[in-house]
């Protein structure tokens, strides 16, 4: 027993070690996969695509549907502690939006959201979002230029928006009007791809 114990003592900072690297996705219903199978969701998919690709990463989703930036800035302290992830993906703000708060509001939470990854020592994405129509063109465009703002400010990559082509295709939302179908997760992946793929320091053919 006690030739067991040390051999255990002496593989246990190794084992540490082999561990892969974590992508945290902090998200809201977008990134949680409301409505739809979990599995069917753009951040399962993306857990296979890069163990397809024989990238050794963990994907750890810990989107919440109804988060807001408030919210998600309450929770990150203690999903960092427990996961020290490489790689923050941050895709918060969209149920902000939703309820018409004032652009400094969300700018200023999603700046300390950020803070707090990079403190951590993450690498950090902030992925935006447009809001309905009928919020009108004014509150649309200035919530848009608060990621796009932040991105330029404090220099973390941005995916513009997670919905593009798909947001105004009927047929690939739900009947709420608001929520992705499963149909639409690999188009919503390969929006997030291109600003995630140079983050995750793979090889260049690896990426498309």
């Amino acid at each position: 027993m006690l030739r067991l114990l040390l051999i255990n003592i002496l593989l246990w900072p190794a084992t540490i070690l082999a561990q892969p690297p974590v992508i945290l996705v902090l998200g809201d219903s977008l990134s949680a996969g409301y409505g739809i199978a979990r599995e069917a969701g753009w951040v399962w998919l993306l857990d296979e695509r890069l163990q397809q690709r024989g990238l050794a990463y963990q994907v750890v989703n810990a989107s919440v549907s109804g988060e807001t930036t408030a919210g998600g800035l309450t929770r990150l302290p203690s999903l960092l502690a427990q996961h020290r992830p490489d790689l923050l993906i941050i895709e918060l703000g969209a149920n902000d939006g939703l309820r018409g708060f004032d652009y400094p509001v969300i700018r200023d939470n999603l700046s300390a959201l950020i803070r707090l990854g990079r403190e951590q020592g993450s690498r950090v994405l902030l992925v935006g979002v447009r809001l309905p129509p009928n919020y009108g063109a004014a509150y649309n465009q200035g919530f848009q230029a608060v990621f796009q703002n932040l991105s330029e400010t404090l220099k973390v990559p941005l995916v513009p928006d997670l919905l593009q082509d798909v947001g105004e295709h009927w047929n690939l939302m739900q009947e709420d009007g608001l929520h992705p179908t499963a149909e639409a997760q690999e188009r919503i992946l390969e929006n997030v791809w291109p600003a995630l793929a140079p983050l995750l320091e793979i090889a260049p053919e690896a990426m498309n």
